[in-house]
Protein backbone atom coordinates (compact mmCIF):
# COMPACT_ATOMS: atom_id res chain seq x y z
CA UNK A 1 0.00 0.00 0.00
CA UNK A 2 1.22 3.44 -0.85
CA UNK A 3 -1.24 5.48 1.21
CA UNK A 4 1.16 6.16 4.09
CA UNK A 5 3.86 7.29 1.66
CA UNK A 6 1.89 10.17 0.21
CA UNK A 7 -0.48 11.17 3.01
CA UNK A 8 2.44 12.08 5.28
CA UNK A 9 3.31 14.86 2.81
CA UNK A 10 -0.06 15.90 1.36
CA UNK A 11 -3.51 16.66 2.69
CA UNK A 12 -6.74 16.50 0.71
CA UNK A 13 -6.99 20.29 0.84
CA UNK A 14 -3.45 20.85 -0.43
CA UNK A 15 -3.90 18.37 -3.29
CA UNK A 16 -7.24 19.97 -4.18
CA UNK A 17 -5.73 23.45 -4.31
CA UNK A 18 -2.66 22.38 -6.32
CA UNK A 19 -4.64 20.24 -8.75
CA UNK A 20 -7.32 22.90 -9.16
CA UNK A 21 -4.72 25.60 -9.85
CA UNK A 22 -2.93 23.39 -12.39
CA UNK A 23 -6.22 22.68 -14.17
CA UNK A 24 -7.17 26.36 -14.28
CA UNK A 25 -3.72 27.55 -15.42
CA UNK A 26 -3.32 24.90 -18.12
CA UNK A 27 -6.82 25.44 -19.51
CA UNK A 28 -6.48 29.24 -19.44
CA UNK A 29 -3.23 28.89 -21.41
CA UNK A 30 -4.91 26.47 -23.82
CA UNK A 31 -7.78 28.92 -24.28
CA UNK A 32 -5.70 32.09 -24.64
CA UNK A 33 -2.89 30.62 -26.77
CA UNK A 34 -5.15 28.36 -28.78
CA UNK A 35 -3.07 27.97 -31.95
CA UNK A 36 0.30 27.37 -30.32
CA UNK A 37 -1.13 24.86 -27.80
CA UNK A 38 -2.99 23.03 -30.59
CA UNK A 39 0.22 22.82 -32.63
CA UNK A 40 2.16 21.55 -29.62
CA UNK A 41 -0.45 18.88 -28.88
CA UNK A 42 -0.54 17.74 -32.51
CA UNK A 43 3.25 17.27 -32.44
CA UNK A 44 3.29 15.71 -28.94
CA UNK A 45 2.70 12.03 -29.84
CA UNK A 46 5.88 11.87 -31.95
CA UNK A 47 8.02 14.18 -29.80
CA UNK A 48 10.77 11.71 -28.84
CA UNK A 49 12.83 14.23 -26.84
CA UNK A 50 9.94 15.10 -24.56
CA UNK A 51 9.07 11.41 -24.37
CA UNK A 52 12.57 10.60 -23.10
CA UNK A 53 12.36 13.33 -20.43
CA UNK A 54 8.94 12.17 -19.20
CA UNK A 55 10.02 8.51 -19.31
CA UNK A 56 13.10 9.40 -17.21
CA UNK A 57 10.79 11.01 -14.63
CA UNK A 58 8.63 7.86 -14.71
CA UNK A 59 11.70 5.67 -14.18
CA UNK A 60 13.03 7.74 -11.27
CA UNK A 61 9.60 7.89 -9.61
CA UNK A 62 9.12 4.12 -10.03
CA UNK A 63 12.62 3.42 -8.71
CA UNK A 64 11.88 5.51 -5.60
CA UNK A 65 8.42 3.99 -5.17
CA UNK A 66 9.68 0.39 -5.28
CA UNK A 67 11.93 1.19 -2.31
CA UNK A 68 9.13 2.80 -0.32
CA UNK A 69 6.17 0.51 -0.87
CA UNK A 70 5.62 -2.80 0.92
CA UNK A 71 5.59 -5.39 -1.84
CA UNK A 72 4.36 -8.13 0.47
CA UNK A 73 5.18 -11.57 -0.89
CA UNK A 74 6.94 -9.94 -3.84
CA UNK A 75 9.45 -8.14 -1.60
CA UNK A 76 12.16 -10.55 -2.76
CA UNK A 77 11.76 -9.07 -6.24
CA UNK A 78 12.63 -5.53 -5.14
CA UNK A 79 16.28 -5.67 -6.26
CA UNK A 80 15.58 -7.30 -9.64
CA UNK A 81 12.84 -4.74 -10.32
CA UNK A 82 15.13 -1.85 -9.36
CA UNK A 83 17.84 -3.32 -11.59
CA UNK A 84 15.35 -3.77 -14.42
CA UNK A 85 13.91 -0.25 -14.37
CA UNK A 86 16.97 1.52 -15.87
CA UNK A 87 17.40 -1.31 -18.36
CA UNK A 88 13.75 -0.97 -19.33
CA UNK A 89 14.23 2.78 -19.71
CA UNK A 90 17.18 2.27 -22.08
CA UNK A 91 15.28 -0.38 -24.06
CA UNK A 92 12.26 1.94 -24.39
CA UNK A 93 14.43 4.79 -25.65
CA UNK A 94 16.17 2.69 -28.29
CA UNK A 95 13.49 0.24 -29.41
CA UNK A 96 10.12 1.86 -28.70
CA UNK A 97 10.58 4.64 -31.20
CA UNK A 98 6.97 5.15 -32.25
CA UNK A 99 4.85 7.29 -29.95
CA UNK A 100 7.34 7.20 -27.08
CA UNK A 101 5.90 10.44 -25.66
CA UNK A 102 2.38 8.97 -25.61
CA UNK A 103 3.48 5.93 -23.66
CA UNK A 104 5.56 8.06 -21.27
CA UNK A 105 2.60 10.38 -20.60
CA UNK A 106 0.39 7.35 -20.00
CA UNK A 107 2.82 5.89 -17.47
CA UNK A 108 3.18 9.30 -15.80
CA UNK A 109 -0.59 9.69 -15.42
CA UNK A 110 -0.85 6.19 -13.91
CA UNK A 111 1.87 7.08 -11.39
CA UNK A 112 0.24 10.45 -10.67
CA UNK A 113 -3.18 8.92 -10.04
CA UNK A 114 -1.81 6.88 -7.11
CA UNK A 115 -0.99 9.71 -4.67
CA UNK A 116 -4.14 11.60 -5.62
CA UNK A 117 -6.34 8.56 -5.00
CA UNK A 118 -4.48 7.77 -1.77
CA UNK A 119 -5.05 11.25 -0.37
CA UNK A 120 -8.77 11.19 -1.26
CA UNK A 121 -9.35 7.62 -0.03
CA UNK A 122 -12.35 7.42 2.36
CA UNK A 123 -12.21 11.14 3.14
CA UNK A 124 -15.19 13.32 3.88
CA UNK A 125 -17.10 15.08 2.38
CA UNK A 126 -18.46 13.57 -0.81
CA UNK A 127 -17.09 16.49 -2.88
CA UNK A 128 -13.67 14.85 -2.55
CA UNK A 129 -14.85 12.61 -5.41
CA UNK A 130 -13.80 15.41 -7.77
CA UNK A 131 -10.25 14.06 -7.44
CA UNK A 132 -10.98 10.34 -8.03
CA UNK A 133 -13.24 11.13 -11.00
CA UNK A 134 -10.38 12.97 -12.69
CA UNK A 135 -7.93 10.21 -11.75
CA UNK A 136 -10.11 7.46 -13.21
CA UNK A 137 -10.44 9.38 -16.46
CA UNK A 138 -6.62 9.60 -16.55
CA UNK A 139 -6.30 5.87 -15.75
CA UNK A 140 -8.81 4.89 -18.43
CA UNK A 141 -7.14 7.02 -21.09
CA UNK A 142 -3.62 6.03 -20.01
CA UNK A 143 -4.27 2.32 -20.38
CA UNK A 144 -5.44 2.89 -23.94
CA UNK A 145 -2.60 5.31 -24.75
CA UNK A 146 0.05 2.88 -23.52
CA UNK A 147 -1.42 -0.08 -25.39
CA UNK A 148 -2.65 1.73 -28.49
CA UNK A 149 -0.71 5.00 -28.58
CA UNK A 150 -2.20 6.18 -31.87
CA UNK A 151 -5.40 6.82 -29.92
CA UNK A 152 -3.85 9.90 -28.27
CA UNK A 153 -3.26 11.32 -31.74
CA UNK A 154 -6.91 10.60 -32.55
CA UNK A 155 -8.10 12.17 -29.28
CA UNK A 156 -6.04 15.29 -29.94
CA UNK A 157 -7.40 15.48 -33.49
CA UNK A 158 -10.94 15.22 -32.12
CA UNK A 159 -10.35 17.92 -29.47
CA UNK A 160 -8.73 20.33 -31.95
CA UNK A 161 -11.12 19.74 -34.85
CA UNK A 162 -13.35 22.77 -34.22
CA UNK A 163 -12.88 26.00 -32.28
CA UNK A 164 -16.17 25.42 -30.46
CA UNK A 165 -15.08 22.01 -29.23
CA UNK A 166 -11.71 23.36 -28.10
CA UNK A 167 -13.35 26.29 -26.32
CA UNK A 168 -15.83 23.98 -24.60
CA UNK A 169 -13.07 21.68 -23.37
CA UNK A 170 -11.03 24.65 -22.10
CA UNK A 171 -14.00 26.18 -20.27
CA UNK A 172 -14.89 22.76 -18.83
CA UNK A 173 -11.34 22.36 -17.49
CA UNK A 174 -11.36 25.85 -16.00
CA UNK A 175 -14.72 25.30 -14.30
CA UNK A 176 -13.64 21.90 -12.94
CA UNK A 177 -10.46 23.46 -11.53
CA UNK A 178 -12.33 26.38 -9.95
CA UNK A 179 -14.90 24.04 -8.37
CA UNK A 180 -12.06 21.91 -6.98
CA UNK A 181 -10.34 24.97 -5.47
CA UNK A 182 -13.61 26.18 -3.93
CA UNK A 183 -14.28 22.73 -2.44
CA UNK A 184 -10.72 22.51 -1.13
CA UNK A 185 -11.06 25.79 0.75
CA UNK A 186 -14.69 25.41 1.81
CA UNK A 187 -15.07 21.72 2.65
CA UNK A 188 -11.80 19.79 2.71
CA UNK A 189 -10.28 21.39 5.82
CA UNK A 190 -6.61 21.67 6.67
CA UNK A 191 -6.20 18.43 8.61
CA UNK A 192 -3.81 15.89 7.16
CA UNK A 193 -5.37 12.46 6.53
Amino acid sequence: MTRHIYTQFFSLQLIGIILGLILVILHVIAFSKRESVMDFLKRLPRNKGLGIVILAIDCIWSFWLIGEVDLGEFQKWEKPIRFGLPIGFICFVFWVDEFLAVRAVGIFLLLLACPLLDVAFLQEPITRLLIPILCYVWIFLSLFWIGMPYLMRDHIAWATKTNGRWTGLCIGGIVYGVVMIICAFAFWGIDKG
